[in-house]
């Protein structure tokens, strides 16, 4: 019975520590190339939705001013609750899907969107 679990046992080896090193550095090598390169997607991806959302409200006021027939709306200061931006004429919920957003939004007379903070 021992014999023939020797002869089962006989081919197999394992690696050799040499082999795991070359495994091992590999690995970090490859981790040290791909870790920075997610890290600037992720910033990327935050500018890129703030520009975004910046255009949106931008759209949404011009959408509510040519409705309303105005070409003037009240100054207001930055806020991201647009259930109450611009004063007088709100841009939520006809012109906006979201009450509150993720920056916030001031504008001047003109309807011009200023975007006061990314909230990122």
């Amino acid at each position: 019975m021992k014999n023939r679990i020797r002869q089962i046992h006989r081919g197999e080896g394992g690696f050799t520590l040499v082999e795991l090193l070359v495994v091992f550095a590999l690995l970090a090598i490859l981790s040290a190339i791909v870790i920075p390169n997610v890290a600037g997607l992720v910033g990327y991806g935050q500018t890129e939705g703030a520009s975004t959302e910046k255009s949106i409200v931008q759209t949404a006021m011009d959408s509510m001013m040519a409705y309303n027939r105005i070409s003037t709306v009240n100054v207001t200061a930055a806020t991201a609750n647009m259930s109450a931006f611009p004063t007088g004429n709100v841009l939520y919920p006809d012109f906006l899907r979201l009450e509150i957003t993720k920056g916030t939004y001031s504008t001047d007379a003109t309807g011009l969107v200023t975007q006061a903070t990314t909230g990122y």
